[in-house]
């Protein structure tokens, strides 16, 4: 079940600003436009790392959704209380494993093991309503709580 960031005393979420899109079936082309869109998010309130990290991991996400999936995905991400938290939302029931590719697989299969690496958290949970599931990422690290 996806969450809300939750403030620092756990009340529920404070102070947060988002991105929400829909990709449609293969559309590849908005895997750089949601990339941008998350960048924009980030800009003046989070450390240049980190923002990189979030974009390379949304990209893996997106991508994986519409590469794996007949269908399209749903992508939001919110940065609350110092916490950028980003969800992709599809609606395939089958729940996608990290694995460690072998070297004939070029670079394809290191989406997922990168989040493992990368993300201060992650996972896969089953989608509320209408099937499908939902692979989100956590980065705590490198944000600017305050205003921009």
């Amino acid at each position: 079940m996806p969450r809300e960031p939750s403030g620092p005393d756990g009340a529920g979420a404070v102070d947060v600003q988002g991105i929400s899109r829909s990709v449609r079936r293969a559309d590849l082309k908005a895997v750089g436009e949601i990339r941008r869109a998350l960048r924009e998010l980030m800009r003046h309130r989070c450390a240049a790392d980190a923002t990189e990290v979030a974009e390379l991991l949304i990209t893996e996400l997106v991508t994986n959704a519409l590469v794996h999936t007949d269908q399209g995905a749903e992508v939001s991400a919110s940065l609350a209380a110092g916490r950028l938290r980003v969800e992709v939302r599809d609606y395939a029931g089958r729940r996608p494993r990290p694995y460690v590719p072998t070297a004939d697989d070029g670079t394809h299969g290191r989406g997922l093991v990168l989040v493992q690496s990368l993300a201060d958290d992650w996972g896969v949970d089953a989608a509320e309503l209408g099937g499908g599931k939902v692979v989100w990422f956590e980065l705590e690290r490198g944000y600017d709580s305050g205003p921009a």
